[in-house]
């Protein structure tokens, strides 16, 4: 019988460390602590648990048995719930009535600013604490209980968490404005795959998206890839004629808007999805979060980019 009362969180955060940064001596390093230290406390907790919790992998490398995996990841929840827990203190020391952690995919940063700033002016009360990544590492943050709400598209399948949708998130191909295929009335499938087709990195919401709608319009053929790391990256280098890409067309509305970028006309397109406030399925966990919820729902308009088809 595993007791609670056995396990400690330096225990955890010991093992959490060791399999982040790949051995013992680097991980005493890290915080601070010497490597027999950091081997005793592992000792402990795998006496504790009953079962190894780390498992070498070559000279340098240790990474977690299953057993490690379980008590990792409970790290992982518990750190995401205290560092919740002090902005919420010191939100009340300043006055506040508390701090809601707003979580967003990498494509939202165009306009998840917005909703901070439009937030700070109707509720100054509340403090939002915005934190943006891709779209692998939201849903890992998701599931550690880092948010109190996320915006996202494509939501993961999790019983904890109630998808709400906020508007239609349309996703189109973008060439420079003066690329040969802009001018041309409709895209066939042999006119865009003669291109370069630039894609963002894999564990992206867009990388998914893009490479299953190539797949479907080509019909399974090959096609010329490049990849770039963010949608700024791609954007610049549609610009500079590296090639075409599939993006949400809320990125590159104030593009389209100036005609540096321009909307290719490729059958099937845009390909709608939707975006989605991502609530904990049992209500918010505070009053602050009940009402940034409200205002997230009551008129998501207001904080998107416009886009208007062609």
């Amino acid at each position: 019988m595993k007791r609670l009362d056995q396990i400690t969180l330096r225990q955890l955060r010991a093992l959490f460390t060791v399999v982040e940064t790949g051995n013992i001596s680097t991980a005493a390093e890290t915080l601070g602590l010497t490597g027999p230290a950091i081997h005793n406390q592992l000792k402990s907790l795998e006496e504790t648990v009953g079962a190894p919790l780390l498992v070498r992998e070559g000279r340098w490398r240790n990474s977690p048995t299953e057993q490690g995996k379980v008590l990792i990841a409970t790290y992982a929840e518990m750190r995401a719930s205290i560092e919740r827990a002090i902005l919420n203190l010191n939100a009340i020391e300043r006055g506040q009535k508390g701090t809601v952690v707003l979580g967003a995919v990498s494509t939202a940063k165009y306009f998840a600013p917005r909703i901070v700033a439009l937030l700070q002016n109707e509720m100054p009360e509340i403090e939002v604490v915005l934190k943006i990544a891709n779209r692998a590492a939201t849903i890992d943050a998701l599931s550690q209980g880092a948010f109190d709400l996320c915006i996202m598209g494509r939501p993961p399948r999790d019983p904890r968490f109630e998808a709400l949708p906020l508007v239609d998130h349309p996703h189109i191909f973008i060439a420079a404005a003066d690329h040969p295929l802009a001018s041309e009335p409709l895209v066939c499938p042999d006119r865009l795959f003669a291109e370069r087709i630039v894609l963002r990195e894999p564990g992206s919401g867009t990388r998914i998206l893009a490479t299953r709608f190539l797949d479907d319009f080509g019909k399974g053929r090959d096609a010329n890839t490049v990849e770039m790391g963010s949608n700024e990256t791609i954007k610049q280098a549609v610009l500079s004629r590296l090639g075409v890409a599939l993006i949400s067309a809320h990125t590159v509305a104030e593009q389209l808007e100036s005609g540096t970028l321009v909307a290719l006309k490729v059958p099937g397109t845009p390909v709608v999805r939707k975006w989605y406030l991502l609530a904990p399925s049992d209500g918010p966990g505070s009053t602050a979060a009940g009402r940034v919820r409200d205002w997230l729902l009551s008129d998501p308009q207001r904080y998107f980019p416009r886009y208007q088809a062609t």
